[in-house]
């Protein structure tokens, strides 16, 4: 348990201890078959391992498999798991794993295919519309649907050509919202290396934004804010407005 120096209060200790408590509960259930458990399991995760998984594979039909595997995996695996680390970080671990050899995957065949989809229709289609189920301010006008949806998709379309491991990275710190330490259980690195990674990979995506961002003139909010903002995106020489 990480716990910010100066900050711990008896009532946090006491909640997260309640957490851990409940957690070993519930890994009790799944353990002895319980369906209820189970079905807990899968509305607690299902939507936040879908959304990181189509991040890293970017296909929506290969992330639903992908996400299938994930929770099989899960299930078959539950009666190994010790409560090392947290529930939610074993899931994810093993939801990068399955997400990065999906993709390996993607690169040596799917990427040989030949869609006989109309040009740009698959791809974009699928981008705009998982992005508009998950990301869309449905206060925004329609106007402002569509210029704030041009640009999620443009980050979205940046992040996936950041190299790993720095992509993961950003995904699971900017995105996921994930602890650093969190963030070394899962990839099993060493904290400093987390932190290695997320500084690169901020400033690889920062470079790749740079020319969009001065070109469209256009303002980021909430979606983007977690991956550009946090990579240091200027426009006209000074940080970025990140509207609220």
């Amino acid at each position: 348990m990480s716990v910010m120096a100066g900050a711990t209060t008896v009532g946090d200790l006491a909640g997260a201890i309640g957490i851990r408590t409940q957690e070993a509960a519930i890994v009790a259930e799944l353990k002895a078959g319980s369906e209820e458990a189970y079905a807990w399991l899968i509305g607690e995760f299902h939507q936040p391992i879908y959304s990181l998984v189509y991040r890293m594979v970017a296909d929506s039909a290969d992330a639903a498999d992908t996400t299938q595997e994930v929770f099989l995996k899960v299930f078959r695996g539950m009666k190994h798991f010790h409560g090392e680390s947290s529930l939610k970080t074993w899931i994810y671990r093993i939801a990068v794993h399955e997400a990065s050899n999906r993709r390996r995957w993607w690169f040596r065949h799917k990427a040989k295919e030949t869609s006989i989809e109309p040009a740009g229709m698959s791809t974009a289609s699928g981008v705009a519309s998982a992005i508009k189920d998950s990301l869309v301010d449905g206060a925004d006008s329609p106007f402002d649907r569509v210029a704030h949806e041009e640009v999620r998709a443009r980050v979205e379309e940046e992040l996936r050509k950041v190299s790993e491991p720095y992509r993961t990275t950003l995904i699971l710190r900017d995105l996921e919202e994930m602890s650093y330490e969190e963030i070394a259980e899962v990839t099993q690195v060493s904290l400093g290396t987390v932190k290695s990674r997320l500084t690169r990979g901020r400033e690889a995506l920062r470079q790749r934004l740079t020319a969009y961002v001065q070109e469209a003139g256009l303002g980021l909010r909430s979606g983007e804010r977690k991956v550009a903002s946090q990579s240091g995106v200027s426009c006209g020489g000074r940080e970025f407005e990140v509207a609220s």
